[in-house]
């Protein structure tokens, strides 16, 4: 493992860590161009699924990985207190030790509302944010668009074997409390994260089976929850914004992207018409050709070659 110290570059291919307050900060870097931060989801999911290929024949790819996911890289107060504010301070240490004066930064899902947090309160990092299936909002109205979007997902797939247990899955979310629980549901549900899983499960199985994650509350350290809600925020969101959205997404599906685009200043849209949750697997191509065009049309004179 190259690990990041004064006399290593830390935009060196590969694995890099420093300490934090004794917490234990991981980043891998891959490909080379403009700098662009990536920021996995969940909260708790493994940063690895979010490796795009695609985007590091373009672009230096800094994955993050999450304060939280690896076992010494937890907080004192573990499985609570993983708010945006945590998030977003981990990451303003870990781009000022890049030595580039500011990032394009990409969230994906709970990367995505980091990712719009730290854009909205940190823009002076901020070259430019893609926001890759988030939302302006978490909570009981987000809950029940995700729950309209998987009951027309158990329409479309009805009679199908396997879609007992995609629904089982959803069910034991809300009763998470483990790390195998965790990675039990967050298997369980994917085939609904795909627009055609089943039809292209040989394909994608292995990703299925590849998901690692670690049970993340969800609460702050006062066990409260942190509700989100960047309505209004992002009506002033400074930072060029690039919102991304699977046609098919049940979890942060168009309602959201189509509402992030309204509110935010001269963003550009993206749809992918034949992907859901995960399009940098499903359309990569297409994926990677819009990221890669908005950081080339977005980056300052500094922010790398490509």
């Amino acid at each position: 493992m190259n690990t990041s110290t004064a006399h290593t570059d830390p935009l060196s291919p590969g694995t890099h860590s420093y300490q934090r307050g004794g917490v234990v900060q991981r980043y891998h870097v891959h490909g080379s161009g403009p700098v662009c931060v990536a920021h996995s989801g969940g909260p708790g999911i493994f940063w690895d699924y979010l490796r795009m290929p695609a985007l590091e024949e373009h672009l230096t790819m800094v994955y993050v990985e999450p304060v939280g996911t690896a076992e010494d890289s937890r907080l004192p107060s573990h499985p609570h207190g993983y708010t945006r504010e945590r998030y977003s301070r981990f990451l303003q240490v870990l781009i000022n030790r890049l030595g580039v004066p500011k990032v394009h930064l990409l969230g994906h899902s709970h990367g995505a509302f980091v990712a719009a947090y730290h854009a909205l309160h940190r823009p002076e990092q901020v070259a430019g944010v893609v926001l890759y299936e988030g939302a302006p909002v978490t909570g009981p109205e987000h809950g029940a668009e995700a729950g309209r979007m998987v009951e027309a997902f158990a329409a479309k797939h009805a009679g199908h074997p396997g879609l007992p247990d995609v629904l089982a899955a959803f069910g034991a979310m809300s009763g998470i409390s483990s790390d195998e629980q965790t990675v039990a549901v967050a298997r369980g549900v994917l085939p609904s994260y795909f627009a055609d899983y089943w039809g292209n499960e040989k394909r994608l199985a292995p990703v299925r089976d590849a998901v690692r994650a670690t049970y993340i509350s969800g609460l702050d350290e006062n066990l409260e929850p942190d509700v989100i809600d960047d309505r209004a925020a992002l009506k002033a969101l400074e930072p060029p914004a690039l919102v991304v959205v699977g046609r098919h997404d049940v979890i942060c599906g168009p309602r959201w992207a189509l509402e992030l685009d309204e509110l935010i200043p001269d963003s550009q849209l993206l749809v992918l018409e034949n992907s859901g949750h995960m399009g940098h697997i499903e359309e990569p191509e297409l994926f990677a050709g819009a990221v890669h065009d908005f950081v080339l049309r977005t980056g300052g004179p500094r922010d790398g070659a490509a």
